[in-house]
């Protein structure tokens, strides 16, 4: 498989280079030359297989050209030491949830997947390899995990300084090793941006093998693809109307949304998209008018989705060829204040016995602000809510005790921790004094 630039400025990339780059040399994101479909036979009893062989089948009709067969099987069931359960919440509607492995976050599935493709090729190089993770929420926890102590690897995470749980924070500023924390002064666009300076510098790049974590990485957004596959699988055990399904995706980065729409296109069946937002929505109002406006995001309570400047907007785009009323036809965009979100909080908690986090309760209120008559409906859960344990308590007064993060207690103390601004001269600094 071959991948181009967004931005078609430059060469087509291998699979390789485009991991181990991450950012294309023209600023532009990786997208595969084409897109092959799954075979419709594939369908039929994927109900009967597990997340780890449907995960196989997927990766290896995009990725079986680069990787050895049982190389890629190995990778796929190392990847899932968690299974991701689908759960009935309301009538036709039902939860996907993407928190059960081990940093409690769906973004383990895409880190564990990239961690182990990036140990595949750096086996065999000399120079060790630096990741950058720009880290909202749940980036910074599961990019850290997936490659602690991975020999070669160094990894830096960049995140707001006052942007975070105190759970989110411990699960990568906890674990040492070979992760190299970074707060910045500002948002998560600004830690966004700070990372695409790194890539666009060519003298860094000529210092140092530099490869990006976020799903600005083509590695890091297509296993995200994998749930997909396995929720509708789940699906069809559980109703008929399987031409009806629609999926509702809380938006941050919009890298959740791309692998949706991806996975389409590879021929699952899903009749359209729900894109849901916070007070951050700018692709909803885009989704609304057809004009996109970047702007400075807004802190909420669903910390995940806060972004002003989505980096997978221009995926999105080019794979409609920009066309509005083509995207608009297969994506409904929904944003909710802090307050509809834990009204939905306390609905869904008394009315149905089930805890959501803020960001899935975005999703499953314009689940259930859209779903039409006839259609079945799947939302993505994304964090477990212990991670949002001071807004769950205020929301549904339901405390947790005793949750575990993952990494070492004492291993990071606040104060030995680089504070940044949003000035790239001093992630520079940090990165050519630390490798």
């Amino acid at each position: 498989m071959r991948f181009y630039s967004t931005n078609r400025q430059c060469q087509d990339a291998s699979l390789e280079e485009a991991v181990m780059t991450g950012l294309a040399p023209d600023g532009g994101l990786y997208m595969p030359l084409r897109i092959p479909e799954i075979p419709r036979a594939f369908f039929n009893n994927i109900n009967e297989m597990s997340i780890a062989n449907i995960a196989y089948v997927v990766a290896n009709t995009m990725l079986g050209d680069d990787i050895d067969a049982a190389q890629l099987n190995a990778i796929v069931t190392d990847t899932f030491s968690f299974d991701i359960p689908l759960r009935k919440i309301d009538n036709r509607i039902y939860a996907l949830e993407l928190f059960h492995g081990p940093t409690l976050a769906f973004k383990d599935v895409g880190a564990r997947f990239l961690a182990r493709i990036i140990s595949h090729y750096s086996s065999s190089l000399t120079d060790e390899v630096n990741v950058l993770v720009a880290t909202s929420g749940d980036s910074g926890g599961a990019v850290a995990n997936g490659f602690h102590n991975v020999p070669g690897v160094k990894v830096f995470v960049l995140y707001p300084e006052n942007g975070l749980t105190e759970m989110q924070k411990q699960q990568f500023t906890n674990l040492g090793g070979n992760v190299h924390p970074i707060a910045v002064k500002g948002t998560f666009d600004n830690c966004q941006q700070l990372v695409k300076m790194a890539f666009q510098d060519e003298e860094l790049r000529k210092s140092m093998l530099l490869t990006s974590a976020n799903s600005i990485n083509i590695c890091r957004l297509l296993p995200q693809m994998f749930y997909y596959f396995y929720g509708f699988a789940q699906l069809s055990n559980l109703t008929d109307n399987l031409d009806n399904v629609v999926v509702s995706v809380p938006c941050g980065n919009l890298g959740n949304l791309t692998a949706g729409l991806l996975a389409k296109r590879m021929g699952l069946p899903v009749k359209r998209f729900i894109a849901s937002n916070n007070k951050n929505d700018v692709f909803t109002r885009y989704l609304r008018d057809g004009n996109f406006s970047p702007c400075v995001s807004t802190r909420t309570i669903a910390p995940g989705m806060d972004v002003g400047n989505p980096s997978n907007f221009s995926r999105i785009m080019d794979m409609y060829d920009s066309d509005y009323t083509a995207i608009s036809q297969i994506i409904k965009g929904y944003s909710y204040t802090d307050d509809e979100i834990k009204e939905t909080l306390v609905d869904t908690y008394s009315i149905n016995s089930y805890l959501l986090d803020p960001h899935g309760a975005t999703a499953y209120r314009a689940l259930k602000d859209d779903l039409k008559d006839g259609e079945v409906g799947m939302f993505l859960e994304t964090a477990h809510p212990s991670k949002m344990a001071r807004i769950m308590k205020e929301a549904t007064g339901v405390e947790f005790k005793g949750m575990q993060t993952v990494g070492n207690a004492h291993s990071n103390h606040p104060s030995s921790i680089p504070r940044i601004s949003s000035s790239y001269d001093s992630l520079k600094k940090i990165l050519l004094t630390t490798t």
